[in-house]
């Protein structure tokens, strides 16, 4: 497996596994690598580090899932991997600049993190 396949289908694990509590150590074996040389490697292709990157999805994706359900905060934040509504909620406003309990008003401008897609042109 090359550099490229491995980083593409570690990001696609994040992603399949994105609710629940991801092992750096298992993300590198699915890339073929060691848990220390792969975030290495994350940090400096896709130029952010694996929580980071993590962790803005999972802040995306519960803003999305706010904004278009009739779903609870507390739910939401559990969802996520987060231990407490409390701890949900001053990362999401961070991110996104306003409160979960914001989001439902409808009129928001929410942050996007969409999932990354590896590939390398070289051109001469």
């Amino acid at each position: 497996m090359n550099l490229i396949d491995g980083l593409q289908n570690a990001i696609n694990y994040m992603e399949d596994n994105i609710t629940e509590d991801i092992d750096y150590d298992k993300i590198a074996e699915v890339a073929c690598s060691s848990s220390f040389h792969f975030q290495r490697i994350f940090q400096i292709v896709c130029g952010y580090t694996l929580g980071e990157y993590i962790r803005s999805r999972r802040l995306s994706l519960a803003a999305e899932e706010l904004y278009n359900k009739n779903v609870k905060v507390i739910d939401v934040a559990f969802k996520y991997s987060y231990n407490s509504c409390e701890s949900f909620s001053r990362a999401f406003t961070k991110f996104h600049g306003i409160s979960p309990s914001q989001v439902k008003s409808g009129n928001s401008n929410l942050k996007s993190f969409f999932k990354l897609s590896i590939k390398i042109v070289i051109e001469g």
